[in-house]
């Protein structure tokens, strides 16, 4: 059995982050929430590309959520960012038009921790779900709120990855 434990995590997993943020794509700001989410996957033992940043335009989050996702490169990707009621949150439209299987799971769980912590998860309105082979998960723009979110979800990120590779992590 450990054996096979240790053959699931054999091949790295893979992940990149998008920064969904006017100001920090325009320079007013600069992003530290992609930063740490990197950090925080590359601590766990994920191969992460370097956070992209992009503006809060619907039709621009979801053509880097569908390359990314069709390109078979990555297992997970992480948004950051616009995913509040603010006129130009549009992440979580964004990855709605992507994702084949939504996980209210994950959505549930970030939102139920985030909760303890603040009110204001009650206005969350993050996606998570599956596009072919890649997990997608929004995350909220700030960088505690984005950390505690992952931490809340990465007991289950190593099944959910090896699952959608097809490498059956239950036998």
């Amino acid at each position: 059995m450990i054996n096979k434990a240790i053959n699931v995590k054999a091949t790295p997993r893979r992940a990149a982050i998008l920064v969904c943020s006017d100001r920090a794509f325009s320079g007013e700001r600069p992003d530290q929430s992609g930063v740490a989410l990197m950090q925080r996957l590359t601590e766990m033992g994920w191969q992460v590309s370097p956070p992209q940043i992009v503006p809060d335009v619907l039709e621009t989050i979801a053509a880097w959520l569908k390359e990314k996702s069709a390109c078979g490169e990555y297992d997970l990707l992480l948004t950051s960012g616009g995913t509040g009621l603010a006129p130009r949150d549009v992440t979580p439209e964004a990855t709605l038009r992507i994702i084949q299987k939504r996980i209210p799971g994950l959505e549930e769980a970030m939102r139920a921790q985030s909760l303890k912590i603040t009110p204001h998860a009650m206005l969350s309105r993050a996606v998570a779900g599956v596009a072919g082979r890649t997990l997608i998960v929004n995350l909220p723009g700030s960088v505690q709120g984005g950390l505690d979110c992952l931490k809340v979800i990465e007991p289950t990120l190593e099944h959910a990855v090896a699952l959608l590779r097809g490498e059956r992590p239950d036998l």
